[in-house]
């Protein structure tokens, strides 16, 4: 999700800053041009072409800011790494750039609007139009002015028209100094058809003359009389009329009032004045003002919304600028952030070959890139170290739990709380457990075996690393000796389990004793048998040479005699079978039918024993086999014969009828088993693996070398034997059982009997 949004930020890349300083320099030189600060003048042409590119670099710049958000909501939805951080980002620099752009925008449209519609705008449009009726209000009264001395005048001169008649030079004086006093630059009496009756003679007034004139009286002589312009016919006819009109000549600069002299035919008074200088340019300004004022308030909407619009699109362009710019450091800043996020998820989900690319422009940023960088390093490199410890760990175990497996001996891992950690096969059979290890690991060691309590406690008291004792077992209705070691510290008081390992030394055990009886035997039956036969021939001459002589007590000699001789008898037996404990015969192994030796030795049994009812279970056919037919024949025979003195001990008590079942079975695994049967007296429950061992028995009359023998014959043939209790619960059962091996392969009978029985032994 990062790879496309950063591609198309490349893309971008050169045309956004371009497009942002062009914009820029865009917007300054449109100030310029509006302000006059520059040799271009703002014409129409002029400001449409920069209002037309201004408004094309704001779409550019909408365009620029709308891909940005666009790839950037895309990122959101996509969940990129670092989309909320960008957004957030984002949002603050807009505000931060919109805030104040829309504050000054409002801001300098009410500026605006101020100055260009001040409130007082409205008394200065009042006051250049008051301004142009005062002056006009001006000529008029300087209009009416005239008119009024006008009229006055011509009444004068109406009154003195006798003195006209009579005396023309002291009209003429009067009508002068009437016309200088009232200040006329000039004055005459005229006719409607331009005749003159008389004109007065006036000084030029100094208004009127030029710079440098003479003074009056000089200039008198010297400066001509002004021009009397003859008025139209229909300027006689209005001042016939009375009308208050005033006639403008000179070019504007001069008052003339026509009026009517009473009482004289077709005479008017002609009189004109100079209009004052200001009442003359003041109007013609005042009208310009008001022009110009006109041409302002019809065109200023247009500058103002000109003004409006180049400010609009100036704060538009800083506005989208900023806001761009924004989304721009924004992505700088995100983009680094975002790479390490998606960076640190993949090594999350285990990738420790990640590495972010760094560059100088990102800063301290970059500086933490290198940093992850260096970090996933040295988790990789610790990762690989981990893993090759782990793999040896591994390996270690695996060698460990093969050693453990292949062990004989049991094996227990016990932690501090007492809690079974790990358990060896030859552990699990000695539980008797048909469960998986798994589902013993856990258990308190106290519940499995209760038996190994009272050693543990003794371990704990203790201060040796390693604690060594022995237990006896019975499992399957069969003691077993076990030497126990407890390895591992004082019962975890160091923080740590301990192993506990018990070897079964039973056979071991017995092997010993038989080994040591058979030395006892030999010693004995030495010492014994030698005295034996001159004891009893020694008792036999005595009887022979002293049975006629004695006459008195014979029958007392006769008993003692045969006694001797009968204990003697007892006593060779006795030394034949410790002979012959002592000196078993090695085995030699022949391929032959077992079926067929176990049915003889039944049919030998069958003759000796009528009584006794012996059934056999065989296969139909041939049992093929390596044993020795005349050891095992004696081992099957000795079996027999104690479950028939069984037999007869237990008929004695219960009236059953007797009863021996001999089977014989092979299978699959190469095993042979010869299961005997009685109904008889039984095992005792107590010390029975004991009756194994020379010179235990439970009769008064054995001697405790039969089952030993029979247990040594089956050793040297890979087997063995048990003892047991019949399925019936009435009688005993006794198993015999070796490895069937046809053809010619040799046999190690010993070593094969310790390797099954470290698989039978439980």
């Amino acid at each position: 999700m990062v790879g496309p949004v950063i591609g198309k930020r490349r893309f971008l890349g050169w045309l956004g800053p371009f497009t942002v300083t062009l914009a820029v320099l865009l917007a300054v030189l449109t100030l310029l041009v509006f302000a006059d600060f520059t040799p271009i003048t703002p014409t129409s042409s002029v400001v449409a072409g920069l209002f037309i590119a201004n408004f094309l670099v704001i779409l550019v710049l909408l365009g620029l800011t709308i891909a940005e958000v666009w790839l950037l909501l895309r990122a959101r939805r996509r969940q990129a790494a670092g989309a909320r951080l960008h957004i957030r980002i984002m949002a603050l620099f807009t505000v931060i750039a919109a805030a104040p752009t829309i504050l000054i925008a409002v801001v300098g449209s009410i500026t605006l609007d101020r100055s260009l519609n001040p409130a007082f705008m409205q008394d200065v449009r009042g006051f250049v139009y008051n301004t142009a009726e005062a002056a006009r209000l001006f000529r008029e009264s300087q209009c009416r002015a005239l008119l009024q001395e006008a009229r006055l005048t011509a009444f004068d001169v109406a009154s003195a028209r006798q003195i006209l008649e009579e005396n023309r030079p002291v009209f003429e004086e009067f009508f002068n100094s009437r016309s200088r006093f009232l200040g006329f630059t000039a004055a005459a009496l005229i006719r409607p058809d331009g005749s003159l009756v008389m004109r007065a003679n006036l000084p030029p007034i100094p208004a009127l003359a030029t710079e440098g004139a003479a003074p009056p009286d000089e200039a008198a002589a010297k400066v001509e009389q002004p021009v009397l312009t003859t008025p139209d016919a229909s300027d006689f006819e209005d001042a016939r009329k009375n009308e208050p009109l005033c006639l403008i000549l000179g070019e504007g600069r001069t008052f003339v009032a026509l009026r009517e002299i009473p009482g004289m035919t077709d005479t008017f008074l002609y009189a004109s004045r100079p209009i004052d200088p200001f009442a003359v340019e003041f109007p013609a300004q005042a009208t310009g003002l008001i022009q110009l004022y006109d041409a302002y308030d019809a065109h200023r909407m247009n500058i103002q919304i000109a003004f409006s619009t180049m400010y609009v699109l100036i704060a538009l362009i800083m506005l989208l600028s900023a806001i761009w710019l924004g989304l721009s450091f924004a992505g700088r800043l995100v983009t680094p952030i975002r790479t390490l996020i998606a960076a640190t998820d993949q090594v999350a989900t285990g990738n420790l070959y990640v590495q972010v690319p760094v560059h100088r422009s990102d800063g301290d940023l970059g500086h933490l890139g290198e940093t992850f960088n260096k970090m996933t390093s040295e988790l990789r490199l610790q990762q690989n170290r981990l893993i090759a410890a782990s793999t040896l760990i591994d390996e270690r175990r695996a060698f460990t739990e093969a050693v453990l497996a292949g062990v004989p001996a049991a094996v227990f891992g016990i932690d501090v709380a007492g809690r079974v950690t790990v358990l060896n096969t030859s552990a699990q059979k000695l539980l008797g457990s048909s469960e998986d290890a798994d589902s013993i690991v856990g258990e308190r060691i106290e519940t499995l075996m209760p038996e190994l309590e009272t050693i543990l406690a003794e371990a704990g008291a203790g201060r040796m690393r390693i604690f060594h004792s022995q237990l006896t077992l019975s499992r399957n209705g069969r003691d077993r000796m076990f030497n126990v070691s407890v390895t591992g510290g004082s019962a975890g008081r160091d923080g740590q389990g301990v192993v506990v390992t018990l070897d079964d030394i039973t056979e071991l055990v017995s092997a010993q004793r038989t080994s040591a009886w058979a030395d006892v035997a030999r010693r004995i039956a030495h010492e014994i048998k030698n005295p034996l036969t001159p004891i009893q021939l020694s008792a036999e001459r005595l009887k022979r040479k002293y049975a006629k002589v004695i006459t008195q007590d014979r029958d007392v000699f006769d008993q003692c005699t045969d006694t001797i001789v009968r204990q003697v008898d007892d006593i060779k037996r006795m030394v034949d079978e410790f002979s012959s404990f002592a000196r078993m015969p090695k085995a030699r192994l022949e391929e032959d039918d077992l079926s067929a030796c176990v049915r003889q030795v039944l049919f030998l049994m069958r003759v000796g024993h009528p009584d006794i009812t012996i059934e056999e279970h065989m296969p139909a056919s041939a049992v093929m086999a390596r044993f020795d037919r005349r050891l095992l024949s004696q081992a099957l025979t000795n079996i027999i014969k104690n479950a028939t003195e069984g037999i007869a001990a237990a008929s004695q008590e219960r009236g059953e009828p007797p009863r021996i079942d001999v089977s014989l079975q092979a299978g699959d695994d190469g095993k042979v088993v010869i299961d005997v049967i009685d109904n008889g007296k039984g095992f005792p429950r107590e010390g029975r693996q004991s009756l194994l061992e020379p010179y235990v028995t439970t009769r008064a009359e054995g001697t405790g070398l039969g089952l030993p023998i029979v247990s040594k014959i089956l050793e040297d043939h890979g087997g063995g034997i048990e003892l047991l209790d019949a399925p019936s619960g009435h009688g005993a059962q006794v198993r015999l059982w070796f490895i069937q091996q046809s053809g010619h392969q040799p046999l190690d009978a010993r070593g094969a009997s310790q390797s099954q029985f470290a698989h039978n032994k439980a």
